[in-house]
């Protein structure tokens, strides 16, 4: 079998064997496959597609490249959630504690951002003390003891997406469906879930502008799950705007201590609930989604949730007491953007606000920069709130005076008022299963 001949082939849009696939990625994790035909063979599907056939056995093959895990010595069900990436989202951090005060465990393997997106690995580096790399016997421990451990994804786990992802973000193929598809169901089936909650967003914020582009990727990974014999339940959430109303590592978990404690933002605690009570019907802890809304709520009011966090933060080395006393480092740099005017706050570009954050310190612009996980935005009003003139939209924490400057260019014209309330899109597009 040559690689020549299988680029050629998915070229002319002919279906990969179940072996030709295996050749694929097994050669190329190997090194006997090099870079320049992998990329060609990316391109070849970025054009051509795949059926659902040929991605699951994609998904397959690079969720055994490497690690896998192995949940059912801790007895239960087992539930992941995975979001697509958006400004503002730290649902992880909220989730994991609400549901795991619900009954049902969270062992979770996260990554850090990339950059106009956060990552919940970089967002729990800011707390001082926490440890984001356990041994596998260490994360299953906590997971038993306490019902929730959340750590960055192991060096071995799906070695084949790393190094074909690492390709794809250089050659121009990110966006096909069926490679992203792979991408992250494959992190999720080596990572032991039987039940797979997955978090779409579309919109300004995601990497997928459109509500149809969504559509065809949630369709695609829970078709996947299915095929795999996963239960995959994919919930299409909107980015236009920023979730919640902190964007940056120090500033959002500081806001999911507020969330924990009943003052989180109503847009960040809709879609947690939403999101949450699917994660306990795949769990089979409630009967229906109802049902698990009540739960997580009474989770948030009883302070069950919120005790779980610290005790989750102490038993990873987390100073839980600078979290629940607001002792986490935010730059001193900051500045408020003023409005000129009274009036309703418009939609502003929740991507333009996730670059404004990257700017001041909070992202990565490759995957190797340094950041500052003090830095960021806190958006005081968001769309649709009436603001004074003279009272802050915006708060800005730079890295230094610099880096502050440069980010009052970019959010000068960022965010404007108008004379009507603008009618906002709903939180919530679509549930798929």
């Amino acid at each position: 079998m040559r690689m020549v001949d299988l680029i050629e082939k998915k070229r002319d849009g002919e279906h990969l064997t179940r072996k030709e696939i295996r050749f694929i990625i097994q050669g190329y994790v190997q090194g006997d496959i090099p870079d320049y035909q992998m990329s060609a063979w990316a391109m070849a599907v970025y054009f051509r597609g795949m059926t659902l056939e040929e991605t699951a056995e994609l998904t397959l093959t690079m969720a055994k490249s490497g690690d896998q895990l192995d949940l059912s010595t801790l007895g239960g069900r087992f539930v992941d959630k995975h979001s697509t990436g958006g400004v503002g989202d730290k649902t992880t951090l909220l989730l994991g504690p609400m549901v795991a005060a619900c009954g049902v465990p969270v062992a979770k393997m996260s990554g850090r951002g990339l950059g106009h997106t956060g990552g919940t690995i970089d967002k729990l580096s800011s707390i001082p003390g926490f440890r984001v790399e356990l041994t596998e016997k260490e994360f299953l421990a906590q997971v038993k003891k306490i019902g929730l451990s959340v750590i960055a994804q192991t060096g071995n786990l799906v070695p084949a997406d790393k190094k074909l992802y690492a390709l794809r973000d250089v050659t121009g193929t990110i966006s096909s469906i069926p490679l992203i598809a792979s991408s992250v169901m494959s992190k999720k089936i080596a990572a032991g879930a039987q039940g797979i909650v997955l978090d779409v967003k579309y919109g300004s914020g995601a990497f997928m502008k459109t509500v149809e582009d969504a559509q065809k990727l949630a369709r695609t990974m829970v078709d996947i799950g299915k095929a795999l014999g996963r239960q995959t339940i994919a919930i299409l959430s909107n980015m236009n705007q920023p979730l919640g109303r902190a964007v940056g590592n120090s500033l959002e978990v500081l806001e999911v201590a507020d969330a924990l404690q009943g003052n989180g933002p109503d847009d960040l605690m809709k879609v947690c609930l939403e999101l949450g009570a699917w994660m306990l019907v795949a769990g089979d802890s409630v009967p229906n989604v109802g049902a698990g809304k009540k739960c997580l709520r009474h989770s948030i009011e009883s302070g069950t949730a919120w005790n779980r966090f610290l005790a989750f933060l102490t038993e990873q080395g987390g100073d839980a007491q600078a979290v629940a006393d607001r002792r986490l480092k935010v730059s001193p740099w900051n500045l408020p953007i003023l409005a000129y005017e009274s009036g309703y706050v418009q939609p502003f570009d929740a991507q333009k606000i996730g670059i404004l954050a990257m700017t001041l310190g909070a992202g990565r612009i490759t995957k190797d920069s340094p950041i500052d996980l003090g830095t960021g935005v806190l958006l005081v009003k968001k769309a649709g709130e009436w603001v004074e003139a003279g009272e802050p939209l915006l708060q800005l924490y730079g890295s230094n005076k610099e880096k502050l400057a440069e980010g009052l260019l970019l959010a000068k014209d960022l965010v404007s008022v108008g004379n009507e309330a603008p009618e906002l899109p709903s939180l919530i597009e679509e549930v798929i299963q």
